[in-house]
């Protein structure tokens, strides 16, 4: 679970009782902290996936610096999941699984090694 702060969130966001409603609708918990006007939003990632979606499709651009918050805490796949990725589709190239995947290049290279010596 991720706790992300988010200062000034009212002030920055034109039309935030429907970004705060979709909020709501993904389960993450949208919280003033204290009395200021900044706020805290905790959430897992497949929440914030679904934030980060609906928020591009209303294109809103009040919206874009949450969105860019949130894709910030992206998680990393593990080596398996690398592996896994280059065993289920062995065209792909290396680029190919460094952008889809994010990872680096050294490990983008090590997951195409174990695949090929085993």
């Amino acid at each position: 679970m991720f706790d992300i702060q988010l200062n000034s969130f009212i002030r920055r966001v034109e039309q935030a009782n429907e970004f705060k409603a979709l909020i709501k609708s993904s389960g993450a918990q949208l919280n003033r902290k204290g009395r200021s006007r900044h706020w805290r939003l905790a959430g897992n990632w497949s929440q914030f996936e679904f934030i980060i979606h609906h928020a591009q499709l209303r294109d809103e651009p009040s919206w874009q610096w949450v969105i860019a918050q949130l894709s910030e805490y992206k998680p990393k796949p593990n080596m398996a999941d690398l592996v896994a990725i280059v065993r289920h589709n062995p065209t792909i190239t290396l680029q190919q699984l460094i952008t889809e995947t994010d990872c680096t290049l050294v490990e983008a290279r090590k997951a195409f090694d174990i695949v090929a010596w085993e």
